[in-house]
């Protein structure tokens, strides 16, 4: 019998049907679609327009996708971690939201908030519980309405972002699959450089911090993304060293997708090319806590069992870290 671990065993995913192209955001801000692309990688992002759906909705599309394709009674799910920075609510939680709408009445669940970093957070946790025998069956959850909390007044960061959710299932495995390693940092001197000002105990809405448009994100992006390349090309490499790897060793680079240049620093500190990056930000921009499992669920297809992962991230706090993942199926 081998060591118990937490295995991926099947991933989902949903992104809203609106198209927020380079084009369209011409109209609206000082900018154009060479300029976009050119500093980060994005086309076009999706919106959820449906004013009474949010953050829980893409959520539960996203598990729906898994019970279907694994034929899970709800009932069987023992836990449900969602990731979010734009909670329907600040509570209850998205992740009981979301347990009610699937029928998992058996899971308990809560929220993570860690900014972008937050589903890579939510992931390792969640394989803890796993590792100790505890539970069996974990929903992890990656889901954001970034649009709700976006200024699209704002140039620089209204082309980022996009809405979108993603998912996974977690199963013991003692093959010697799933999550083999991981470091997660948090540095909160960060905080005045990626943040939104008001909506919490700090600053509750009200009609002043409305009218002062401080419920949206604010980004120092220079600072940002200068401390995103170091930091996440920093333990995706460390993870590489202390397990005696190498980018040989590595079949697919899964990093959260800010920005194309971050990716690609990251990418070239591990000695990976380019064809063993998923890449999925021209399409759907910067999902916040849905961009890594948006990636495992587009490239699911050409992954293979066994198949060595590194998933990255960095988020505001600042928040970063990645997980050494081998792939279950």
């Amino acid at each position: 019998m081998g060591k118990l671990r937490a295995a991926i065993t099947a991933v989902g995913g949903y992104v809203p049907e609106y198209r927020l192209t380079n084009k369209e955001l011409e109209g609206l801000v000082d900018t154009n679609d060479e300029w976009i692309r050119s500093r980060t990688g994005i086309e076009e992002r999706r919106i959820l327009k449906d004013p009474t759906k949010a953050s829980a909705f893409m959520g539960i599309e996203a598990a729906k996708i898994i019970l279907d394709k694994k034929g899970l009674d709800p009932l069987d799910i023992d836990m449900v971690i969602c990731a979010t920075a734009t909670p329907d609510m600040l509570f209850p939680a998205t992740a009981c939201l979301i347990s009610d709408a699937i029928g998992a009445k058996n899971a308990f669940g809560y929220d993570v908030m860690a900014a972008c970093s937050g589903f890579l957070y939510a992931t390792v946790t969640a394989s803890k519980f796993i590792e100790s025998g505890s539970h069996k069956k974990i929903l992890v959850v990656g889901s954001d309405k970034m649009s709700s909390i976006v200024d699209y007044s704002d140039r620089a960061t209204c082309i980022i972002f996009g809405d979108g959710a993603g998912a996974v299932l977690l199963e013991p495995n003692e093959e010697g699959n799933g999550v083999q390693d991981s470091i997660l940092k948090s540095d909160g001197s960060g905080a005045e450089f990626l943040f939104q000002r008001a909506g919490g105990s700090l600053n509750p809405a009200s009609h002043a911090t409305v009218d002062a448009r401080q419920h949206v994100v604010y980004q120092e992006g220079k600072t940002v993304f200068k401390q995103a390349v170091s930091s996440m090309a920093d333990v995706s490499s460390k993870i590489l060293e202390r397990n005696d790897m190498s980018g040989e060793d590595v079949q697919w680079l899964a990093a959260h997708q800010a920005n194309k240049r971050i990716i690609d620093a990251t990418a070239d500190r591990m000695g990976l090319p380019a064809e063993k990056v998923m890449m999925n930000i021209q399409k759907y921009g910067n999902t916040t806590n849905g961009t890594i499992p948006l990636l495992l669920w587009e490239y699911q297809d050409q992954l293979k069992k066994g198949d060595n992962l590194i998933l990255a991230a960095f988020g505001g706090g600042f928040t970063w870290g990645a997980a050494y993942v081998k792939w279950a199926y």
